[in-house]
């Protein structure tokens, strides 16, 4: 009773959050002074309208483009097992973002909670585009704007070689076109100090049935330096990815009525109802539960009684998958008597 009691005040607070954040009103003081910062990394920065983007995630795809600015990015799995990204930017916007590739169904559940947002593309699955058309999302695609601001870039082979001007992009959308678009606001999350039953770890493997990934904890940059496919995870300027945050959310992963142009069946990862999870940060991990009742909230995450799970700051990595994680702990430290009897 007492946990469902935290659960049920944890709804509470999550729509009074969502439904009354504003950027504005997201401010600390600092040296007397007010200091906006970001609702989704608690770092110093702008709340401005939500851009999601949906990235390739195979090899030929890597590097990356943008990834290091994006505020939160989700790992989903698409047809043959691969995964496929989907990164949310409200404060920077970086010159180019791709390879940039179609949307899934997962998408519409997972971007349902930021409200309406700009949602930037390269296409859709004939079957997927009138569903995308009735969900809350401004149409971006580069099915209806022109090579400009869908770039190809020479360097690269199709279907991984399409990035997108983003700033271009919301210009157009925004400004010439006065198309509405919202501030983000709270998708769930808090931050705040660490749970005390989080413990130390070296590293973390997790995958999906033809994607792999890894982390291990940087003291220096205070982030989880990911790995792809076993080697650095690398963008496009050498920056290894990845963040202050990573998070592994257990979700019930199911077919869905879509397939891609090979008769590949599309997936689709439950990010509505709860489950179970954990969470990453300051080199340790704790054991996390998640709730979500529907579409248009965000996620609760809570510990094992029921209290809040606390992120740090910084941007957030979310990987959705059914496996469970493998992690490497600490050595334990040799008892006295062992060291002695060497």
């Amino acid at each position: 009773m007492k946990n469902f009691k935290k659960i049920i005040a944890g709804f509470s607070l999550l729509i009074v959050l969502s439904s009354c954040a504003t950027p504005s009103s997201i401010v600390k003081k600092v040296s007397g002074r007010d200091i906006e910062r970001n609702i989704l990394t608690n770092l110093p920065g702008k709340n401005g309208p939500v851009l999601a983007v949906k990235i390739d995630d195979t090899n030929p795809a890597h590097p990356q483009v943008g990834l290091a600015k994006a505020d939160v990015v989700y790992i989903e799995q698409v047809e043959g097992g691969l995964t496929r990204l989907a990164a949310i930017f409200t404060n920077q916007i970086p010159a180019l973002i791709g390879p940039v590739r179609s949307a899934r169904i997962s998408d519409i559940e997972i971007l349902a909670q930021y409200g309406r947002v700009a949602f930037a593309y390269s296409g859709a699955q004939t079957k997927l585009r009138p569903v995308l058309a009735a969900a809350n999302l401004e149409n971006v695609s580069a099915e209806i704007n022109p090579p400009s601001i869908y770039q190809t870039d020479s360097n690269r082979f199709a279907p991984t070689n399409m990035m997108l001007d983003a700033r271009a992009l919301l210009t157009k959308t925004i400004d010439a076109e006065g198309k509405q678009i919202d501030s983000v606001r709270s998708v769930g999350w808090q931050f705040g100090k660490i749970a005390e039953s989080s413990k130390k770890v070296d590293s973390i493997s997790f995958k999906w049935p033809a994607s792999r990934y890894g982390a291990t904890w940087s003291a220096t940059q205070k982030r989880w330096l990911l790995t792809y496919g076993g080697k650095p995870n690398l963008d496009s300027e050498g920056v290894v990815l990845g963040g202050a945050n990573l998070v592994i959310q257990k979700v019930s992963i199911t077919n869905s009525i879509y397939h891609d142009k090979v008769g590949g069946v599309t997936p689709l990862s439950n990010t509505v109802g709860s489950g179970s999870g954990y969470l990453l940060r300051d080199g340790k991990v704790v054991a996390i539960n998640w709730q979500r009742p529907s579409a248009e909230v965000g996620t609760i995450w809570t510990l094992a009684d029921g209290s809040v799970a606390n992120f740090a700051d910084g941007q957030v990595w979310i990987a959705l998958t059914d496996s469970e994680p493998t992690f490497t702990y600490p050595a334990p430290a040799p008892s006295a008597k062992a060291s002695k009897s060497k």
